[in-house]
């Protein structure tokens, strides 16, 4: 099974870029370049600040107003809008007054609600005054939750100014970017804007790329100091922090807002915002506490015990494990899932007064791990899982820190403390001129080469006639290779610019895997029957095991880093695959199954892994769909065990032994062996294991052996015979028996006791019950004669069929009915 690399959707603000970039190029084209880059734009969003940008709604002056004469609510005002031509407006606002300065939703605008429903202004008559437009409250515009009464203006600004412009509105364009998961470096908007500052390169457009300065950064007064410990560094590489004194709680600048909802995240507080404004901005994730609920002044980062309880900010209990990083304070309360969730008792509050603003490095293995585990997917974690930039930490810690001392009147209280025991080093890579050639499919100028690694922030150390030693930023987290520098090469000069040839040139092979022909033919087979093949999962629930005594968890072949609780464990059997798929067609009205699977089951023994190749067989409900042409028939044991022999057949394996199975997972069944070899477990599945996957109808399985099988199978040899000249003839028997006498004793004397022209033997027939004698049933059984070589008389079938009941009278005491 081929895994592809996992897409998460990232919004990116091309408003945000322009902050880093000075680019006015059209938001599609701006797209499609970064899609060549390799960051895939899936989809390009309109996004306004305010919806409709207030398109219609200008400035007016109240000229006049006076008492509606039929209303005594409302008011009759005339509004000068700037046009030289003042209109009448009908309002019910309490405060509104002659020489007001208001907004003025014209003839024609649509205004929208807080759900987003629009409504159209249009003229009209109201307690029989006409009424041209409408002067309107905070809420009516979208801008707030007042309606007390209209919005009144500075009287400074200009009758006829469009909204737009008074209120800040902005349009901005917002690009969803389905990002895999080895871009760490372009989980942000600055990374975004560095790697199309690269793509613009290779258009002629050198721009620089512009980076939030922190020049200003430095400490008001040393009043608040928190000491930082880790306790062990493989769990945090680098541990920042800082103290903020003096802190006021309350909106953050409308310009933050609005960036962040382009691009989707509610705004709460100023403090709050701007750690998530940096995150996006630079893709550092930041977290602030609230000073006062440090005991000790003093952040411990640490593991507890597990089963410890913690409260994260969603109010959700949870029971922590060993392996979790924590951030602790003195007394090792914990205050934090390092890297992933907040707890409630440490977050910010509007009574906030002091913070301490945390940046680091979690390890990215870690923090998956303890986000996975508490089925979390944070910001945060989906950026320390990839690897964050480690070089980035204090920068970010700067910005923010700034950020926050200007829009809530904060004062720096402390330094920075920086734990970092060992400087990170930046990988050393060399790059083959010959090898790029190769993997690239035709030459690239040198320079071409060299000018797109400086794009890329790439350092050429050293060069060659042969290539360059390159040092990788330590943004690139993904880049540690070769063939990683080839490829980053090429998507910058572009797959588009890479030329083919018309001309296809391959190879024939010859197939001379027999396995997978056998493999092929069976399940020709099985599909010609009516089967339709299926392909789980090989990771499956650990739970699984304990449902049958046939599995141990002793035996289980456990994931190191699982995707979730469901996908834990390699699976033993591929029974449970196969129930799932039952249990989701039955769920959906499709009762009637038969499926097969060619798949491995995974083994632990001893500290060795073992890998079983099967093939399974499942089958529910009727054997063939409703139709009216078909009679309703259910799928059975001896329906099962029919297919199971024509495969045996086809296999050329022939002679098996018939025993009942051992296996726990059938209620009954039996296994078919060859010598001391099992080749197969089939019969009905226990229904304490179909229950648990909520299947209340019976199913059918067959397990095969399938790698003993291929080890033994024959060649079934086929032979073609001329289709007889002369006509057969069917005789009946009604025979009399005793209860413990089977089918095959009767087809075997049968033969025996006439080789040459018989040549079919056939039951149709079984009854037991009234009118028999205790211990005793009745066969009705068929006999199919013919000779090749001429028509068969009367005297000579009589003789045969007197033979065959002599036969059956003696050996089984059989009486004729």
């Amino acid at each position: 099974m081929r895994l592809n690399q996992k897409k998460k959707s990232m919004k990116i603000s091309y408003s945000w870029l322009k902050q880093f970039l000075q680019l006015e190029w059209e938001a599609t084209k701006v797209g499609e370049l970064l899609t060549d880059l390799g960051l895939e734009v899936e989809g390009i969003e309109t996004k306004e600040s305010v919806k409709g940008s207030l398109s219609g709604v200008v400035v007016g002056k109240v000229i006049s107003c006076t008492q509606h004469p039929n209303a005594d609510r409302l008011k009759i005002t005339e509004v000068d809008l700037g046009d030289g031509s003042p209109v009448q407006i009908i309002c019910g606002a309490p405060n509104v007054a002659v020489g007001q300065k208001v907004p003025v939703a014209t003839i024609g605008t649509v205004l929208y609600d807080a759900n987003g429903d629009g409504f159209k202004i249009k003229k009209g008559k109201i307690r029989g005054e006409e009424s041209h437009g409408m002067i309107c409250a905070e809420d009516e515009l979208g801008l707030g939750t007042d309606h007390n009464g209209i919005m009144v203006l500075d009287s400074k600004i200009e009758v006829g100014t469009p909204a737009a412009e008074v209120f800040n509105i902005e349009t901005d364009h917002v690009f969803e970017i389905g990002l895999t998961p080895n871009r760490a470096d372009a989980m942000s908007h600055f990374g975004v804007a560095r790697d199309l500052r690269a793509g613009l390169i290779q258009h002629g457009m050198n721009l620089e790329l512009i980076s939030p300065s922190v020049s200003d950064f430095h400490v008001n007064e040393r009043k608040l100091r928190v000491e930082v410990e880790v306790e062990n560094k493989e769990h945090a590489t680098r541990y920042c922090g800082i103290s903020i004194t003096d802190v006021e709680i309350k909106k953050a600048p409308e310009w933050i807002q609005n960036r962040l909802k382009a691009i989707g995240i509610t705004p709460k507080n100023n403090v709050v915002d701007i750690t998530n404004y940096v995150m996006h901005e630079l893709g550092q994730p930041l977290h602030a506490f609230d000073a006062k609920h440090i005991k000790g002044n003093k952040i411990v980062v640490k593991t507890l015990a597990s089963g410890t309880k913690f409260t994260t900010l969603d109010e959700v209990e949870r029971e922590l494990h060993e392996d979790d990083i924590m951030i602790c304070d003195a007394e090792s309360n914990p205050l934090c899932i390092a890297g992933v969730f907040g707890g409630i008792g440490s977050g910010i509050t509007d009574t906030t007064a002091s913070i301490f603003l945390e940046s680091a490095y979690f390890n990215p293995v870690y923090v998956r791990k303890t986000a996975k585990r508490h089925a979390l997917n944070t910001d945060a974690s989906f950026r320390f899982e990839r690897g964050v930039d480690i070089k980035l930490t204090k920068y970010a810690l700067k910005r923010a820190a700034l950020l926050i001392e200007t829009y809530s009147e904060g004062k720096i209280s402390s330094d920075i403390m920086d734990f970092y025991p060992e400087k990170a080093e930046d990988s050393q890579v060399f790059i083959s001129y010959n090898n790029a050639y190769r993997l690239i499919g035709q030459e690239i100028d040198k320079d071409v080469i060299k000018n797109i690694l400086a794009s890329l922030e790439i350092k050429i150390n050293s060069e060659t006639e042969g290539g360059l030693g390159l040092t990788i930023p330590s943004y690139r987290v993904d880049v540690k290779r070769e063939a990683d520098i080839i490829e980053e090469i090429l998507r910058v000069y572009g797959y588009n610019n890479i030329n083919f040839s018309h001309k296809l040139n391959t190879s024939i092979s010859f197939d001379s895997n027999t396995h997978v022909k056998v493999e092929n033919s069976i399940a020709d087979q099985l599909t010609s029957l009516g089967f339709h093949e299926t392909m789980s999962n090989s990771l499956t629930k650990e739970a699984y095991t304990s449902l049958s005594e046939s599995l141990s968890s002793d035996h289980n072949v456990e994931m190191i880093n699982p995707l979730s609780n469901d996908l834990k464990v390699m699976r033993q059997s591929m029974l449970f695959g196969g129930l799932e798929t039952i249990s989701y067609n039955i769920n959906r009205k499709n009762n009637s199954l038969k499926l097969f699977e060619f798949g491995k089951t995974y083994h632990s023994y001893d500290n060795e892994f073992q890998e079983q190749k099967h093939l399974s067989l499942l089958v529910s409900g009727n054997r063939h769909r409703e139709s009216w042409s078909i009679h309703h028939k259910t799928s059975d044991f001896f329906y099962l065990k029919g297919i199971v022999t024509t495969i045996f057949d086809r296999l050329g394996l022939s002679n098996l032994k018939i025993t009942p199975t051992r296996s726990a997972i059938f209620l009954e069944g039996i296994t078919l062996s060859l010598g001391k070899h099992q080749l197969v477990d089939l019969g009905v599945v226990n229904t304490k294991i179909t229950r648990e996957c909520s299947i209340k109808q019976e199913v059918l399985y067959a397990d095969f052996n399938w790698d003993k099988i291929l080890s033994l199978k024959g060649k079934k040899k086929v032979s073609v015979s001329e289709l007889p000249r002369f006509p057969s003839v069917k005789r009946d028997l009604a025979l009399l028996l005793d209860k413990n006498v089977t089918f095959k004793e009767i087809y075997n004397l049968s033969f025996q006791s006439e080789r040459k022209l018989l040549k079919e033997v056939d039951l149709f027939d079984v009854y037991q019950g009234e009118n028999l004698p205790e211990g005793k049933k009745s066969y009705a059984v068929s006999f199919v004669l013919q000779d090749e070589h001429k028509t068969l008389a009367d005297k000579q079938i009589d003789k045969i069929m007197q033979k065959l009941q002599h036969t059956f009278e003696k050996n089984l005491q059989a009486v004729l009915r």
